[in-house]
């Protein structure tokens, strides 16, 4: 009787490992397909990089800056560490909105709660989100977590899915056509792009003049984004820590009333506002060399003197470790600066056989 139950339950066990195999499989062959197919970021704009590259960085950070570009092309966080010890890190992205800072700094506080948050007041001038592409640049590198589906659902644009976040394939299943050589070697692992979230460009355009802006309709930043700025603030006031509100010492795409608006807001709740505009003379930004897009951003000088600059500041106000004095921490910087160094000596090295940049800048996303 015993032999014959047992007989009765082998086939059941076989068919039972059988789908557990093929549910494997599928799952494999989905993921692989997902990898495959998901844009990979490591040329041409590599700023979809960023925002997961930071959970790969194993050191301790006292300043983490976020924001957009004012921040990811002007600050060069080696450059603050080799002048002063700082170890600093920028969570910036590609039109990254206020409302996508605060819950990337959440997610930085999963992780590690920095002495000092700097954000970029650059995205104040937006209150909804305008381009699903940068969406995905600042969200599809998150880890998932309550804050990564909250930054989603306050991000998505009409059309926009939530369920194409949770899974990307169903986003980007029409890159069959767009797929490289780049996509197949990264399908498991990426390059580190940046450098502690700094874009290097050692190229130079300089600046001569900027196109006439748009006359400024309302000057009041929108709700939406000042709710968001409150949140940042709030957060840091209940972890302890200081809030430094930044602008890049550029003027495109930007308006005095903003300014006063930053101002306002920064005396009101006692925090300082860094708008490098007012110390061009002191950082010693020279724009007929420091920027490799006629004004807009800087390039590796550039950044380099206003981290020097802001550095100084950090230094002299705050409480801020020497991390060159930590063996440990000091041995990985040694490896980022020897990447760094790298890096420019290539785009040196480019820049003097092509006269233009190859291998880095604006191309097709890959």
């Amino acid at each position: 009787m015993t032999e014959n139950v047992s007989n009765k339950k082998t086939p059941l066990s076989k068919g039972l490992i059988t789908a557990v195999i093929l549910i494997a499989v599928s799952i494999a062959i989905f993921w692989f397909v997902q990898r495959l197919l998901m844009p990979k970021y490591q040329k041409g704009v590599i700023e979809g990089s960023f925002t997961e590259e930071y959970y790969r960085d194993k050191v301790p950070h006292d300043v983490v800056f976020f924001g957009d570009c004012d921040v990811y092309e002007n600050f060069s966080p080696i450059k603050m560490y080799q002048e002063y010890g700082i170890s600093s890190y920028i969570r910036g992205s590609g039109e990254q909105y206020i409302w996508q800072s605060y819950y990337l700094l959440r997610d930085t506080l999963r992780h590690e709660t920095p002495k000092i948050v700097a954000v970029s007041v650059h995205s104040l001038q937006f209150d909804k989100p305008r381009n699903e592409a940068y969406n995905r640049m600042t969200l599809d590198g998150m880890k998932w977590s309550k804050d990564k589906a909250d930054a989603i659902n306050v991000s998505m644009m009409k059309g926009e899915t939530f369920a194409s976040y949770v899974f990307p394939v169903l986003r980007y299943h029409d890159r069959w056509n767009k797929l490289t050589a780049t996509d197949l070697k990264h399908i498991f692992t990426k390059d580190i792009t940046s450098h502690n979230g700094y874009y290097m460009r050692c190229d130079v355009l300089p600046y001569t003049q900027y196109p006439p802006q748009q006359p400024l309709i309302n000057p009041a930043f929108g709700n939406n984004a000042m709710y968001y700025l409150d949140q940042i603030r709030q957060l840091c006031e209940e972890k302890g820590i200081t809030l430094i509100l930044v602008r890049a010492p550029l003027e495109y795409g930007w308006y005095p009333q903003w300014d006063a608006n930053v101002e306002k807001y920064a005396k009101q709740y006692g925090l300082t506002y860094m708008n490098f505009n007012k110390y061009t003379d002191a950082i010693g930004l020279d724009l007929t060399k420091d920027t490799y897009d006629a004004g807009i951003h800087l390039n590796l000088t550039g950044a380099e003197k206003l981290s020097v600059y802001f550095g100084k500041y950090l230094k002299t106000n705050y409480e801020l470790t020497d991390y060159r004095e930590n063996r440990a921490v000091a041995a990985k910087y040694d490896k980022k600066i020897e990447f760094y160094d790298f890096m420019r000596e290539d785009q040196e090295r480019e820049l003097k056989k092509y006269g233009t940049l190859k291998s880095y800048g604006a191309n097709a996303i890959e």
